[in-house]
């Protein structure tokens, strides 16, 4: 009886002990489901990301894609901003891989330019057909560079002297002589030149773009030195030339605008006209009879000097009419000698004066006397004074005297012709403020080596001119160009 009993007892050990290991093997079996579950939670979760990252940047391809797509497009229709459709879009298009397969699409919104300008938004959003709920959208930005992407553009040989301050790049088919303050690029299309002021400077042979302030460059082939008190970001030489010729068949394309869409007047019958521009988007114009006389003012050996300053007589000048609207193309043209002046509000004006057939005895002349200037500076104003010939500043302007525009001589050069002494007290002229560009075929100056002219001359280049020139403002490209690319 004993004996049972304790067999039974040791009965009941192996029992415990039996349960013990079921337990620890059921524990054992949760515990090894539950990380395997997580690990295949894990991977399913790694796959599922890497298949939702590989479409987002499959996304952003196709996204891409869209935009390469309408640089495309505008590169063989430049002027279609509605992909051909004539509506408004969006403008939804397939995307095929290379089998031919379709696996997303891109959705373009197109922002054509504004009034004037040559700026031109596009967004583009992909997606990708495994996953619809993975988009992504690039807008980029894209225009044609205008002439006015330089503060100054000549195409002949070039001086700038001391008390010249230049804000914006500064370029010249020929050479430059810089001995003034540049606050950007100057550049010139020549490696080097004979230069024809060397006399004060010693140098014949000099550098495309040279100094001749203390210490003045070294002549070629010596190292070209490093001068940033005068050229602040830098000097390059040679570069591609700038095509001027071309602005003929710009001039009479803007006749051509101004006949059908903008304001023509044919030659005055008298000595050109006087255009005077208001902030209520019109402007006065008046048919110049009399010019100042030059009195004792000595006459100077340059073509086609003279006062150029319109005379102060009741009969010197006669009114055409008054309060004419703003052209809706913004573009006015005059078969004669013009004057501009006054002040516009959110206007976009391109004014030319030309005489076709071009013929060098009869090309036309801009002047500006009194201030031409903008009331905004965001590029809501601009204004383009395209001469033939010259653009003046003559003799009874402003003593200090702001022209806020583009400024363009086809063939001719921008500047004040001499006025020496004799002309007292008009000889001496303070402060010139330019805002805005100039371009010249002719060497440009305001001011002379004895003292007469402009004292001072600012030049401030107008940044918004680049893209968003005045209406039918030249270009230098007929290709856009990308501005920006963000992703949004």
């Amino acid at each position: 009886m004993y004996m049972n009993r304790e067999n039974q007892g040791k009965k009941k050990e192996r029992t415990k002990e039996s349960g013990s290991i079921i337990i620890q093997v059921i524990t054992f079996a949760a515990v090894s489901i539950l990380i395997l579950s997580g690990l295949v939670g894990w991977g399913a979760m790694s796959v599922r990301v890497a298949l939702h990252s590989e479409a987002r940047e499959q996304a952003i391809q196709i996204a891409e894609a869209g935009i390469d797509y309408y640089r495309w497009h505008l590169a063989h229709a430049p002027s279609d901003f509605e992909d051909g459709t004539a509506t408004s879009g969006p403008y939804v298009h397939d995307y095929m891989d290379k089998n031919g397969v379709k696996v997303g699409t891109f959705t373009l919104t197109i922002t054509p330019p504004l009034f004037g300008s040559t700026l031109v938004t596009i967004r583009s959003t992909g997606k990708v057909l495994r996953d619809e709920s993975v988009a992504r959208t690039i807008e980029a930005r894209l225009a044609k560079p205008s002439l006015a992407k330089y503060s100054v553009a000549a195409n002949a040989t070039m001086r700038f002297g001391s008390g010249t301050e230049i804000f914006g790049p500064v370029h010249s088919n020929g050479g430059i002589r810089f001995d003034a303050l540049a606050h950007n690029i100057v550049s010139s299309a020549v490696a080097q030149y004979n230069d024809p002021d060397f006399d004060d400077c010693n140098n014949n042979v000099s550098f495309g773009v040279h100094t001749c302030l203390n210490p003045k460059d070294p002549s070629p082939p010596a190292a070209v030195p490093s001068r940033p008190d005068v050229f602040q970001v830098g000097r390059q030489f040679p570069v591609p030339a700038l095509d001027f010729a071309g602005l003929t068949s710009d001039l009479a394309q803007m006749k051509t605008d101004a006949q059908t869409g903008g304001r023509y007047y044919a030659p005055s019958g008298g000595l050109g006209y006087l255009i005077v521009l208001s902030t209520n988007d019109t402007f006065d114009i008046f048919r110049v009879n009399t010019l100042v006389a030059r009195g004792s003012c000595r006459i100077v050996n340059q073509p086609g000097w003279g006062t150029w300053s319109i005379g102060t007589t009741g009969s010197s000048k006669t009114l055409i009419e008054d309060d004419a609207s703003f052209p809706l193309n913004g573009i006015i043209f005059v078969e004669d000698h013009l004057w501009v002046e006054g002040r516009i509000n959110t206007a976009r004006l391109t004014i030319a004066a030309a005489k076709f057939p071009d013929n060098p005895a009869t090309r036309r002349s801009i002047t500006v006397n009194n201030d031409l200037i903008y009331t905004n500076y965001n590029g809501q104003d601009v204004i383009a004074l395209i001469a033939q010939n010259n653009f003046n500043v003559g003799l009874r302007s402003l003593t200090t005297l702001r022209i806020d525009a583009a400024l363009i001589a086809q063939n001719g050069r921008a500047g004040r012709y001499y006025y020496g002494s004799s002309c007292s007290p008009y000889h001496l002229r303070s402060t010139l403020t330019l805002y805005g560009m100039i371009g010249t075929a002719q060497r440009y100056g305001f001011a002379y080596t004895d003292g007469t002219g402009y004292a001072i001359r600012n030049i401030t280049y107008d940044a918004n001119l680049l893209y968003g020139p005045p209406p039918s403002f030249p270009l230098t490209t007929d290709q856009y160009q990308t501005i920006s690319w963000d992703e949004l």
